[in-house]
């Protein structure tokens, strides 16, 4: 009851934002729907069960009118079924579709907002696989939810409206033992409920690795499918390092894991089935041997048996809900773990900016980037680099040189908002536009124009100016392919994806552009042309590159060298007096 009532506690906090958002109404209105629907469903089973008695009885009394006018009456019921049933599915799946896209809205739009994404991989959060999350995470859970809950909803009211039903013939059909009646008030209740009770410990007992097995498959899935994605990404590298055979053997390691659960689903369903057929074959027979000896005392008629045989079904089927939804209730359990945890890793990576201690960003007084105090740390604590009182004045070019692994990037990352780790000052211009460009630049699946555009929309620039930028940075082949549509990571060298980033910081025209390698895959004098070209083009924009090669020093009014440091504890300091102009 506990770990219940925690799973409904979690699944409350996360359905309900969807019921009071701006969809609210028409979400609200169609679970409306589907809700009386259900209630008027349950009312056509009471009909039906009441027609029994009336049918069974025609025919045992051999009553050719009554039969017709009952045949005649089902028929139009059954029609009425037929309708609710059809609507209440299109109704429900209308539903789901707005549940989910609402959601998926909500999950995408935390997840990448202001760098969670990426503070959520440095924390080694539990949340993995993020695509699965908001794919087949969000998909099974509104499905699960509305068919767990309408189908609790259906269960409450059937057992309230047979219950009722039951009690009575309990009455008119008392228990015969030995051919002995004993009237015992409601025994055909009580029969039900302790044949359901037995069910559902049993059922539970026997059923309830499948909670954990199921996350794990959903997770195993996931992980699968991610690698084979990274392949697929990473295929000119993997190709040229012969690395075939050692990705396949890695896969099918992988492979083995989904295998390998799903043999243990596999066995613990087939346990589940068993148990559950069984029960679900000896309930159809249950009532009739309660209620036969009264029947054949002749103390009922074949209606009254077949009404106390339908109304006790519905009864028992009611309260072995949980027998029957087993595996659906172990696969929503599972998802809603799995939400859970994607919410709490989103939380603590939103809230990690913000703790006490961590790094300030705050406005520059003077228009210059400072940095003051800061000491940036790796995710588990160890001191990495520290800035005393570092300034990057505007309009001076200026190079970061130190020995790899010293933290230049993390540097920049620090500026750009997106590293969490240390403690210090980082002062910014107000409104200052920045722009960062590594080693391998990023460009989205999609049109050359939305690739060079990216991340403004590609209506931001015409397509002269971005033909202009292209051919700028000596791509002029490409000039022309703007609405070609291509995976451009995996289609240009890395030569070129540089070229084409440097031409996105021509349209762009940031305050401040950041360079981590940026023009590594280039010849030096290709590099010292795109240098002059980014000074000539953008002469508001202030430059700070990241690299190694001696001739970038002529390239830059200012050079910063990350030095070691004075103990192990901090391996590389920088300070603005020690930096060499």
């Amino acid at each position: 009851m506990q770990n219940l009532g925690k799973t409904l506690t979690i699944v409350w906090r996360l359905a309900a934002p969807y019921f009071r958002s701006e969809d609210k109404w028409p979400g609200r209105i169609l679970l409306a729907i589907v809700i009386a629907i259900e209630l008027a469903i349950v009312a056509i089973n009471v009909l039906l069960n009441q027609w029994y008695q009336r049918f069974y009885n025609a025919l045992q009394e051999r009553n050719w009118d009554t039969f017709v006018s009952e045949l005649t009456y089902f028929v139009i019921i059954a029609a009425i079924f037929i309708v609710l049933a059809v609507y209440q599915l299109y109704l429900n799946q209308w539903l789901q579709i707005r549940w989910r896209a609402w959601m998926t809205r909500r999950y995408l739009g935390e997840w990448l907002h202001d760098a969670n994404h990426y503070r959520m991989q440095l924390l080694g959060d539990a949340a993995d696989n993020p695509d699965q999350r908001v794919t087949d995470d969000v998909k099974l859970f509104v499905e699960r939810t509305l068919s767990v809950g309408v189908g609790l909803l259906s269960s409450i009211v059937t057992l309230g409206s047979f219950v009722v039903i039951l009690w009575g013939l309990s009455a008119s059909a008392p228990l015969h033992l030995f051919g002995q009646a004993y009237d015992i008030p409601g025994y055909l209740v009580w029969g039900a409920l302790i044949y359901a009770i037995i069910g559902t410990i049993l059922t539970h007992l026997v059923g309830r690795p499948l909670i954990q097995l199921d996350f794990m498959q959903q997770r195993y899935e996931a992980d699968f499918r991610f690698n084979l994605v990274r392949v697929r990404e990473n295929a000119e590298q993997i190709a040229l390092l012969r690395g075939e055979a050692a990705e396949r053997h890695q896969l099918q390691n992988r492979f083995r894991l989904v295998v390998d659960n799903w043999i243990a689903i596999m066995i613990r369903t087939k346990k589940v089935t068993a148990f559950t057929a069984s029960y679900s074959q000896a309930s159809t027979v249950f009532p009739f041997i309660l209620v036969a000896p009264a029947y054949f005392a002749g103390k009922i008629q074949l209606g009254e048996m077949m009404q106390t045989a339908s109304a006790f079904g519905s009864v028992q089927g009611a309260l072995s809900f949980f027998v029957t939804a087993y595996r659906t209730l172990a696969e929503w359990r599972a998802v809603v773990s799995r939400l859970d945890g994607f919410e709490a890793a989103i939380a603590h990576a939103a809230a990690l900016p913000n703790e006490p201690g961590r790094i300030v960003h705050a406005a520059a007084k003077d228009g210059t980037i400072a940095l003051e105090d800061l000491l940036l740390q790796l995710p588990n604590g160890k001191l990495m680099v520290a800035a005393r009182a570092l300034r990057l004045r505007t309009g001076e070019a200026t190079l970061i040189k130190g020995p790899s692994g010293s933290g230049k990037s993390t540097l920049f990352r620090a500026i750009g908002g997106i590293w969490p780790f240390g403690t210090g000052t980082i002062r910014l211009p107000a409104n200052a536009r920045l722009m960062f460009l590594p080693q391998r630049p990023y460009f989205p699946v999609g049109s050359l124009k939305a690739a060079v555009a990216y991340p403004a929309e590609p209506e931001t620039f015409d397509d002269e100016a971005i033909r202009t930028a292209i051919q700028t940075m000596g791509l002029p082949d490409l000039a022309d392919r703007l609405g070609e549509e291509a995976h451009w990571n995996a289609q240009l060298s890395l030569g070129e994806q540089q070229r084409l980033g440097l031409a996105r910081a021509l349209l762009a025209k940031p305050d401040y552009l950041f360079l981590d390698e940026a023009t590594a895959s280039l010849d030096e004098a290709a590099e010292a042309r795109f240098y002059r070209i980014l000074a000539e083009k953008l002469p508001a924009t202030t430059i700070v590159s990241i690299g190694h090669r001696g001739t970038l020093g002529a390239l830059h009014a200012r050079e910063i060298v990350l030095t070691p440091g004075e103990s192990a504890a901090l391996p590389y300091t920088v300070e603005s007096d020690g930096s060499r102009t």
